[in-house]
């Protein structure tokens, strides 16, 4: 069989498909509407070098933020130039900014209007934004602080004018990430492989694609002044687009990475042996000495240095790090992974999984009515953000070790910041009383050092017949046996213990709680073999830009992007059997994850 008819075929549904998605976002644009009455005086305007919003464009979108209880609204110009319109509405789904809480913020690129709480946030370089990608931080912060007040609209007398010199590539590569030009070049080189195997379905798939964006905008508040060249030229504009940009992306080295580089060799000067306690000899949970290895493995996730090892005891079955990370263990190999180089990436994954915090706020449905709920473990705080919305009277603070604590804080994620260790800072929440309706835990447990302190804590700051909520991987999963060290939940070496449900309801007991709910399928986080292929891909070509490791050169570079951008095709597929095959995982032996909610007794 011709395989051209059929990628032409293929390619051509893909964009027009893709082309009545974008007709859905862009007619999901409101048009403010123009106003006689006085702007706010407590709302301010960020502008990008060159553009002007005359009064009465600042009168109508003060107004139009007024009436919509709006802290923050963007201002698109109808006339925006083709590629930005096509860039503004592939990464934001217009009609779900406000509702989804954990959207990314994103930015036309012109102006903003920001109430004063927000402009207060604002540095001075974020107040005069000189490009676009610098409109999109302040359009991403903006959102991160206003999350449920934060939308963006057309303003008819706004009128765009030609960003910077390389405005377009630097854009792309900052909300579509390091593989952008490469899957944009692989795009155009399947459809050049469709015209030569079978010209009339290579060029559908060709028109397809040049009308993508006309589909998407015509009869929509969008009219881009450049809407019939794009439409004619589209694929050799990107094309040129993506050969000059793919370069110097490929080529760069990561500026962040390389300030670290002098840091991370004076910490492994010494080698890796103090990052490490010496090796117990007996299970920490029921004192048994018959252990043996469950897995031995390296560090698939950040690629440091090391060679770690879960044991596991024949007696109760427990799975734990033996020899575990000594203090300055946890500090090297947690150092950039949460915060640093790497909090962009972590606040993005974490951004994506609402479902799964919307079933651990839900938990407590029928057991209890929390008037304060504190989320240990919290990070930047996303499962008390998405909380808020089932729990909308509820107080939630957050406790964490990071000072992702006080980024949630400053967010207004949580309502109340505490950072430490939460053994060590127990006592002192309590004396304070403030004692808590339900603790939560969420893939915090299996990080700590001593569990049974955790849940003695938990009972410290919790009020008589308070809840604890914990939720945790399941090390008798049988995919974790299937996987090996490819299996996501056994996370090396930041996971320190991995507790059956056996053993948690065991020392839930000894410290007087009582389980009254165990999800376990219910539980299941449905990314088995998506996180398998993803970690797979990472082993086969792993990150450029690691201080800890040798500086990449080109050919490592470059096979990076051979390997990832096919890739990524191979994680959107298995992620789409992750969704399939989760009604047969999600049951007891087959699932990945269980939740255990517990009261305090007397």
């Amino acid at each position: 069989m011709n395989a051209g008819p059929i990628l032409g075929t293929l390619l051509a549904i893909l964009w027009t498909l893709d082309g009545l998605r974008l007709r859905c976002r862009a007619s999901a644009l409101a048009k403010i509407p123009s106003s006689g009455e006085a702007a706010d005086p407590d709302h301010h305007f960020v502008v990008r070098r060159g553009i002007i919003v005359d009064d009465a464009t600042r009168r109508s979108a003060s107004s139009f933020a007024r009436k919509n209880g709006l802290r923050a609204l963007d201002l698109v110009s109808p006339s925006l130039p083709s590629w930005r319109a096509l860039l503004l509405l592939q990464s934001v789904d217009v009609s779900k900014l406000r509702t989804n809480r954990l959207a990314a913020g994103r930015s036309a690129g012109d102006a903003m209007l920001v109430d004063a709480k927000l402009w207060d946030l604002l540095t001075p370089e974020e107040r005069a934004p000189q490009t676009l990608v610098d409109m999109t931080r302040v359009a991403r912060k903006a959102k991160l602080h206003a999350c449920t007040e934060t939308d963006l609209a057309v303003a008819p007398g706004l009128k765009s004018v030609a960003a910077e010199p390389g405005a377009r590539p630097a854009l792309i590569e900052y909300v579509f990430g390091e593989f952008s030009f490469g899957l944009l070049l692989m795009q155009l080189g399947l459809l050049a492989i469709a015209i030569v195997l079978s010209p009339p379905a290579g060029l559908a798939a060709l028109a397809a694609m040049n009308l993508q964006l006309a589909i998407g905008v015509l009869g929509s508040p969008l009219l881009p002044r450049d809407l019939f060249v794009h439409t004619l030229f589209r694929a050799l504009i990107d094309l040129a687009m993506a050969l000059g940009a793919w370069p110097a992306a490929l080529f760069r080295p990561n500026a962040r990475a390389e300030e670290r580089r002098a840091i991370y060799d004076e910490l492994l000067a010494g080698g890796t042996s103090r990052f490490f306690e010496p090796r117990r000899e007996t299970c920490p949970i029921c004192d048994g000495n018959e252990l043996s290895p469950r897995l031995v493995t390296v560090d698939r996730y950040g690629f440091k240095p090391g060679i770690f090892t879960l044991e596991r005891c024949a007696g109760c079955g427990h799975v734990f790090q033996n020899p575990r990370l000594s203090i300055e263990g946890l500090d090297f190999y947690y150092r950039d992974f949460y915060d640093g180089l790497g909090e962009g990436l972590l606040d993005t994954l974490f951004s994506f999984d609402s479902h799964s915090y919307e079933m651990r706020a839900k938990i407590v449905d029928g057991v209890a009515t929390p008037e304060r709920w504190l989320d240990v473990g919290a990070g930047h705080g996303h499962f008390c953000c998405i909380a808020r919305e089932h729990w909308k009277s509820t107080v939630f603070d957050g406790l964490d070790l990071s000072e992702s604590i006080d980024e949630a804080k400053r967010r207004g994620w949580i309502d109340r910041a505490y950072r430490g260790l939460f053994p060590e800072v127990a006592h002192a929440i309590a004396s304070e009383a403030r004692t808590y309706d339900v603790v939560s835990m969420s893939h915090y447990l299996e990080h700590t050092r001593d569990p049974r302190a955790e849940i003695e804590a938990a009972r410290t700051v919790l009020a008589p017949s308070g809840l604890l909520m914990i939720e945790v991987p399941d090390p008798e999963s049988k995919m974790g046996r299937a996987m090996g060290s490819f299996w996501v939940p056994w996370f090396q070496p930041q996971h320190q213990h991995l507790l059956s449900v056996r053993n948690l309801s065991e020392i839930l007991r000894a410290n007087a709680f009582e389980p009254v709910i165990v999800h376990r399928g219910a539980a299941h986080q449905r990314n088995d073999l998506t996180f398998f292929v993803f970690t797979l891909l990472n082993r086969i070509a792993r990150p450029a830009d690691l201080p800890w490791r040798k500086t990449a050169g080109p050919l490592r570079r470059l096979w990076r992007q051979v390997v990832w951008c096919p890739g990524l095709l191979a994680v959107g597929f298995f992620w789409a059997i992750d969704q399939i095959i989760a009604p047969f995982l999600a049951r007891e032996g087959w699932s990945n994850t269980y939740r255990v909610l517990a009261r305090r007794t007397s």
